[in-house]
């Protein structure tokens, strides 16, 4: 568990990131003495405007500690989500952070395995790949079949095809840091 000291740094460290980014700034993010943020761990930076998603790109591994992970993630989510054009200084006054810090993937062969609400989903078919993180199913109200076949979905295939006897299911748990307005 990162503390909130730790939450604070690393949500400074990416919206530093992206508006070193966006300006066309070198921005290297100072060394840190914190244990937390030297872990390698898996992260997701997500950026938000106007409560509409605006970026989200992460890793589930890092070779790299975690301060220098949120920072390549936090550039990564301004300027080469694919689902977005990049950033522009126009935006940089009208953004929101939430960061994910994940646990290890987890394959289950039970779906029933999976808890809405605690667990992400990150699913395998063929050369398919989708994820979605914990608190999307919260954020929408989904059940655990709606969340298997929204993943699905996200990785471009059929609704049902989590329920393939090839498709591959891991879980993983995630702590969520978010901005406070």
């Amino acid at each position: 568990m990162l503390s909130d000291n730790d939450a604070t740094v690393l949500l400074s460290i990416a919206r530093e990131t992206i508006i070193n980014l966006v300006l066309k700034q070198e921005y290297r993010p100072e060394p840190r003495e914190e244990k937390a943020l030297n872990e390698r761990s898996g992260c997701f930076v997500t950026i938000k405007q106007d409560g509409e998603l605006r970026g989200c790109i992460g890793s589930f591994q890092s070779e790299r500690p975690l301060f220098q992970e949120i920072a390549g993630m936090a550039a990564a989510s301004a300027s080469k989500d694919p689902r977005f054009h990049p950033m522009e200084e126009s935006e940089l006054d009208n953004f929101s952070l939430e960061i994910s810090v994940l646990t290890p993937l987890q394959k289950i062969e039970d779906v029933e395995e999976i808890e809405v609400g605690i667990h992400g989903i990150y699913l395998e078919k063929n050369f398919s790949r989708g994820v979605l993180l914990p608190q999307v199913a919260t954020d929408h109200n989904w059940d655990r079949t709606t969340f298997l076949q929204q993943t699905c979905l996200k990785a471009g295939l059929p609704k049902n095809a989590w329920q393939g006897y090839d498709a591959d299911i891991y879980i993983f748990s995630a702590q969520i840091i978010k901005e406070k307005n």
